[in-house]
């Protein structure tokens, strides 16, 4: 009899480990198509943005860099954490394509009435800073006609991306995202070496992703039934994440990108350029960011609400996110100058000041990826909270920094992101002391 129950154990040892081998050779494989696919990626997309920084004059890439900023700005104000709350409600339904299409339609069609508001508010702000730093009046107008096809196919891409992710459907993602990138390469490549214009930049950028997004419907109809009506409802539910989300929305709009704000307001036309040719250096760890939120929020999402298996999976996480980041900075720091090499001659003295960008775009990789999680569970942090105490740290830091310096608003952004990633912290380990969770089964 024991013989025979140590064989029975022997067999069910044997077969959790094979069952632990599956799930580990099975994220490398995901993990190394995905990855693949997203080197691939924002290399044709780092290749596109140093052509572009190439190519401009320096007065033309500022324009350009204020007038991506300014885009990043619009999309998450007419987001407002609509993004956010399909992909909560989505989860729970991840399985019916009819009520995920409802979840979906309604997300849509309240982000239309959302992208009309933010582009009331942001144009007029673009304006003024294009106007500050010298631009014409035509070349203001061409600017902003340029950025409105770009502006609502990043909105719709966002939310035509929720099914397939839900779904794991992974494979047709990338390959579409290849073919805007590369189609975005091409028309640069074609445009910019004759006419070399900030608003021919920006336009092309819209017009590859146009028929990106045509393809990504057909990918995300697979998985959803688009067709249904939108439900009042479903709305209602998802309101009640953007009423949460939407101060901190607005105020990301500020200090996403505070960066580029502050050295349009305070500094020069070169100031300008230089952070936003040093920032498309940074954009590279965009990589990781598409990877943690195709690979790893969509499946915390999924996971049951038992507090055990939650905090392990929260603390692995975070250890991850931590061991990159230290390796992304070390290797920046490593090979600086050859970095910098890459810009061209204008930029070849910034050694300083890429480590201190690259080091707060990591922070803010970390601080973001933290944010994706604890609203993937519905964890929401109070707006007040977050935007009281970044301001006031920020407040802090400006009195004693000479905001003029590009150096200096660099760590004035690290200070920010890193307020902003241990709120989330202090607040998430508050949650799970007071939550209760599901008992573990």
């Amino acid at each position: 009899m024991a013989m025979v129950t140590a064989m029975v154990m022997d067999i069910m040892k044997n077969q959790a480990i094979s069952s632990n081998k599956k799930k580990v050779f099975s994220w490398i494989k995901l993990i190394t198509i995905t990855g693949g696919a997203q080197i691939i990626m924002q290399t044709l997309g780092f290749v596109s943005g140093i052509i572009v920084i190439r190519l401009l004059p320096t007065s033309e890439y500022a324009f350009y860099t204020l007038a991506n900023t300014m885009l990043g700005t619009m999309t998450i104000l007419a987001d407002g954490g609509i993004g956010a709350a399909v992909m909560s409600l989505g989860g729970k339904v991840w399985n019916d394509k009819q009520s995920l299409g409802v979840v979906l339609t309604s997300g849509f069609e309240l982000r239309k009435k959302f992208a009309i508001f933010s582009i009331i508010i942001a144009i007029p702000f673009l304006i003024y800073l294009l106007q500050l730093h010298h631009a014409s009046g035509l070349l203001t107008f061409l600017i902003i006609i340029a950025l409105i096809p770009a502006f609502l196919t990043a909105l719709s891409n966002n939310l035509l991306e929720i099914a397939p992710k839900l779904k794991q459907d992974i494979i047709p993602l990338q390959i579409n995202q290849i073919q805007v990138s590369f189609g975005r390469l091409i028309l640069i490549g074609l445009t910019l070496f004759v006419f070399p214009w900030a608003f021919l930049a920006i336009f092309v950028g819209g017009v590859a992703q146009i028929f990106g997004n045509i393809r990504l419907r057909k990918i995300s109809a697979k998985h959803a039934l688009w067709g249904q009506k939108s439900d009042p409802l479903v709305q209602q539910k998802i309101l009640v994440f953007v009423k949460r989300i939407l101060p901190s929305s607005v105020y990301y709009c500020i200090s996403g990108q505070i960066t580029i704000w502050i050295i349009s307001a305070f500094g020069t036309t070169e100031s300008v350029a230089q952070v936003g040719a040093l920032s498309r250096l940074s954009a590279m760890i965009s990589v990781f960011g598409i990877l943690f939120s195709t690979l790893v929020v969509p499946r915390f999402t999924r996971l049951p609400d038992i507090k055990n298996v939650i905090i392990k999976k929260i603390i692995l996480i975070q250890g991850g996110l931590f061991v990159l980041g230290f390796a992304i900075v070390g290797f920046v720091a490593l090979f600086s100058k050859q970095i910098l090499w890459i810009l061209g001659s204008g930029f070849t003295g910034l050694t300083t000041e890429v480590i201190l960008i690259v080091t707060g775009s990591c922070i803010s990789f970390i601080s973001i990826s933290t944010n994706q999680l604890l609203v993937a569970r519905g964890i929401l942090v109070s707006p007040v909270i977050i935007i009281s105490l970044s301001v006031i740290v920020q407040v802090c830091v400006a009195l004693f920094m000479d905001l003029s310096k590009v150096e200096n608003v660099m760590m004035f952004a690290i200070f920010t992101s890193l307020v902003l990633y241990l709120t989330r912290i202090f607040y998430l380990i508050l949650f799970l002391g007071k939550h209760e969770f599901n008992p573990e089964v």
